[in-house]
């Protein structure tokens, strides 16, 4: 393991890790992140949600620098309000995809992120949002998904698994998009190729820091890429365990500031 003077960036995800189950951070693990920002690393957030609803958040952390949004496909920098990157879904790919997979497993229900600052997300009739406190507006008819550009797009199934749903789709989207996991009720399409890892790299980069240095607290399979990119990969006591099977370490969960336990270790036990 590392010493804690090596992480100069610290990669964390949101929901289900750095914030607690009802969208709050607690005052432990923003004490935590402070003090480790003090002592010269950088925080960047690293998440699935699109960046207008990653923005309200980056406000309370008093952020202005960089995020990694839309599980890969945004690198937002809070402090101008824009997006310095962003990758979008092809629309047509998408509805050909998501044929593909209800063509397998059934009727669907879909959502899309809108791609840029101010993207909408958009649900049709009969989905259900997995964060009901974040924002969506429901549209008449999936035709009205594909609208504008989209980041990705958000799928649930009336009786499987997210498993079983990930699997299903992965067995038939090929190179159409890629799929991932982030979430209870959150299985996603993006553009191929797109994980939390590029888009963590690409804000490396941007910061002049590199693998070698980065710390990466995740909950989800939609995590590990940016676990095999990092050179620390911690899940939370609550993460899924295909998270933890790649993990170099285990944590308390969020609601019990797992993500402070292990700052708290590094940045002060000096």
């Amino acid at each position: 393991m590392a010493a804690p003077t090596a992480y100069s960036l610290i990669a964390t995800d949101l929901d289900g890790t750095l914030l607690r189950g009802d969208d709050t951070l607690s005052d432990r693990s923003r004490a935590a992140l402070a003090r480790a920002t003090a002592e010269g690393a950088r925080h960047l957030v690293v998440t699935g949600r699109p960046a207008p609803r990653v923005r309200p958040l980056l406000d309370e952390l008093g952020g202005e620098g960089l995020a990694v949004c839309g599980q890969g496909a945004q690198l937002y920098d809070a402090g101008a309000d824009r997006l310095l990157w962003s990758v979008t879904l092809d629309r047509e790919l998408a509805e050909t995809a998501l044929g593909k997979i209800e063509a397998e497993v059934g009727l669907l229900y879909a959502a899309v992120d809108q791609d840029g600052v101010d993207g909408l997300t958009l649900i049709e009739p009969g989905y259900v949002m997995p964060h009901p406190t974040l924002p969506a507006v429901r549209v008449r008819r999936r035709d009205d998904l594909w609208t504008e550009p989209i980041s990705k797009v958000l799928l649930r199934h009336p009786s499987l698994s997210d498993d079983e749903l990930a699997s299903a789709a992965r067995g038939v989207v090929g190179s159409l998009a890629t799929v991932t996991m982030s979430g209870p009720g959150t299985v996603e399409l993006q553009p191929c190729g797109v994980t939390k890892a590029t888009g963590l790299a690409l804000a490396a980069e941007h910061l002049g820091l590199g693998p070698a240095t980065t710390l990466a607290f995740g909950d989800m399979p939609n995590d590990i890429p940016m676990f095999d990119w990092a050179a620390h990969g911690v899940a939370m006591a609550n993460a899924h365990p295909e998270l933890k099977a790649v993990a170099d370490e285990v944590t308390l969960s969020n609601e019990d500031d797992g993500i402070a336990v292990v700052l708290e270790r590094l940045f002060e036990a000096r």
